[in-house]
């Protein structure tokens, strides 16, 4: 298959210590990683050296369990603030791009806007935003509940008329800045959003220049109906947690039906479902890497955590381990994670697992996990892309140390003998590596079409 960027895309997918749950107990991660920049500078660095297109944090706006087995025993109660750590991390990188989740749900638009713009300027053009309407934390924001996951997503809609408005509230050229004149903008090339909906009522203009990018690259995660809805209206970088090729296909041909009815094309987007990747010497010693990780895991905590994530009618750390998983009759409906417990039930109904085979494959999230020497890797990125099953990976590093060092150092250089990798970055802007285009602002488009 002939995908639309050349070669494959890599993103880095960086969370407290590591994806895996017990990666902040291993002798050589820092333990403060969470609260530390120093190991996110070197990672990011690091990454960069490796040419990946972009990191990307993933956020919450809560604790997402207060059982005290879960408080006690993982390290998910901290994390940073994406819009506080990635401005710094656009200090010390230069070509790598800056991708930041932040919710829909319990954030203004007019303030985001204003904080992706000012990544955007900052990093000279490598910002990306993860659009997302939240798992959770409606406590947090005045409510005792979490806002329906409709509702989550007719608001996220709205959101992004909104702030992608914003971004355009100024045209490229507005700013004049001519010191002998003194005129320091063209009012002419300043517009008003004037937005009155349902859920936002925001006059503008957004008070920081248009974005580098027109607008920061624009990620969507979700693989619900609702999600993949909103990835095919407004995502240019959509993430997925397919555990089959099939699966991979399948989402594709579905994302692609769904562009055309809002007059976009396969070619403006570039699908990267997330993997765990363990590198080692072969295919044994990369497992072995794995099952010192499994054997720092506490299974009840990590199980009552999967309980909460997927919400499948089952305490599953009541469970004997060696016993199959049964699902009762019927699922629960769930107001939060809609794809990933569909994608568990499916795993379920598929591999037929023991508990602790789900705990285990569980480690990342729902994600795909894969073993191997630097070779299997390659193997099976060029098996995936070459299907059109992936247009590149979002790496879930097990821990943000020897995994990301052992990834650039080996998997990189042979993804790039092979002709499947970049040797060098092809533009300055996250836009210009991944090859997607820039914007044009909506309002200079009306102004062409009312001048004829």
């Amino acid at each position: 298959m002939t995908h639309p960027s050349g070669t494959l895309k890599l993103g880095a997918f960086l969370s407290g210590h590591g994806s895996h749950n017990a990666s902040w107990r291993l002798p050589e991660v820092d333990a403060n990683a969470s609260r530390s920049f120093a190991p996110y500078a070197r990672v990011a660095q690091k990454l960069e050296e490796g040419l990946f297109d972009a990191l990307f944090l993933n956020d919450s706006v809560a604790v997402p369990d207060l059982d005290a087995d879960s408080l006690a025993r993982t390290s998910q109660g901290m994390r940073w603030d994406p819009l506080t750590l990635l401005p710094a991390l656009a200090v010390v990188t230069r070509q790598i791009g800056l991708i930041s989740t932040a919710n829909t749900t319990y954030n203004e638009p007019y303030t985001l806007a204003r904080r992706l713009a000012s990544l955007d300027h900052l990093s000279e053009g490598r910002a990306g935003w993860n659009l997302v309407t939240s798992l959770g934390g409606g406590e947090n924001f005045n409510r005792e509940d979490h806002v329906l996951h409709a509702q989550r997503y007719e608001r996220a809609e709205e959101f992004f008329d909104v702030i992608s408005g914003l971004w355009d509230s100024w045209e490229d050229d507005a700013f004049i800045q001519d010191k002998n004149s003194g005129i320091w903008s063209d009012p002419d090339k300043l517009h008003l959003l004037n937005h009155k909906g349902r859920h936002f009522a925001v006059q503008g203009p957004l008070n920081a220049a248009r974005p580098v990018q027109g607008y920061p690259v624009i990620a969507q995660a979700g693989s619900s109906n609702d999600g993949r809805e909103l990835a095919a209206r407004t995502a240019e970088l959509i993430f997925t947690a397919a555990q089959t090729i099939d699966e991979a296909l399948g989402f594709n041909v579905d994302i692609t039906a769904r562009l055309a009815k809002y007059g976009r094309k396969r070619a403006d987007i570039r699908i990267l479902p997330g993997v765990s990747v363990y590198v080692g010497k072969d295919a044994d010693d990369a497992r072995a890497r794995y099952e010192a990780l499994q054997d720092l895991l506490d299974p009840v905590s990590a199980l009552k955590g999967i309980s909460r994530f997927v919400n499948l009618g089952v305490d599953l750390w009541k469970l004997p381990l060696d016993e199959p998983v049964l699902l009762p009759a019927a699922i629960p409906v769930t107001n939060t994670h809609k794809s990933r417990q569909q994608l568990v039930i499916d795993l379920i109904h598929r591999e037929k697992p023991t508990v602790r085979q789900l705990l285990r494959k569980m480690v990342a999230g729902g994600h795909r996990i894969l073993f191997g020497s630097a070779q299997d890797i390659a193997d099976d990125f060029e098996h995936w892309f070459r299907a059109g099953a992936a247009d590149g990976f979002n790496i879930m590093f097990p821990d943000l140390h020897g995994s990301v060092d052992r990834f650039v150092d080996q998997v990189v250089p042979e993804l790039q003998r092979r002709g499947l990798f970049r040797t060098s970055y092809e533009g300055r802007t996250l836009r210009e590596n991944l090859g997607l285009p820039r914007p044009t602002n909506r309002f200079v488009g009306k102004k062409r079409e009312a001048t004829g």
